[in-house]
């Protein structure tokens, strides 16, 4: 196990990362923030699926997911259907112009990165990317990491076990 000053770098490196956030998020087009950018990879990735199962996997609010999603069914990228086992459900479904913003999106992420750690090796990004994962995984769902956290934090969060 890591020591403590290591574990106070850790945090102000994940305080700093939100820079590299925000300057990845500056590359999307301006009527397509990196909410909406969210909504569009995860319809991608998971396929057609209700808003509920959506604002799950953005692990925010319903509301925050109904804003999202009216953003990009307006312009067009995405299309709420019928569910046909309940019709008073709606299914997302991505349409073929938010498959090409998406297309698009991932184009210009790509390239940004590039162009950031164009100074870097392949193993290097591969370290990173394993390490990133391993990470993501040891917080596991974000929606009930604060019931696996030890009673010492919750006392000073004030968050409830």
């Amino acid at each position: 196990m890591a020591e403590q000053p290591q574990y106070e770098e850790l945090a102000r490196q994940l305080s700093a990362f939100g820079a590299v956030k925000r300057g990845l998020g500056r590359i999307l087009p301006p009527d397509c923030p990196s909410g909406s950018a969210a909504v569009l990879h995860l319809i991608s990735r998971y396929g057609e699926m209700r808003m509920s199962k959506l604002a799950e996997l953005l692990a925010v609010d319903m509301s925050v997911t109904s804003r999202h999603v009216a953003h990009v069914a307006d312009r067009g990228w995405v299309e709420r259907v019928p569910d046909p086992t309940d019709k008073r459900s709606r299914i997302l479904r991505l349409t073929p112009e938010g498959g090409a913003l998406l297309t698009q999106l991932s184009e210009r992420h790509v390239t940004a990165l590039a162009h950031y750690l164009e100074d870097w090796s392949d193993d290097d990004v591969d370290q990173l990317n394993g390490l990133l994962a391993r990470l993501r995984d040891s917080f596991g769902d974000c929606r009930t990491a604060w019931a696996r956290l030890p009673d010492s934090i919750e006392q000073t969060t004030g968050t409830p076990s």
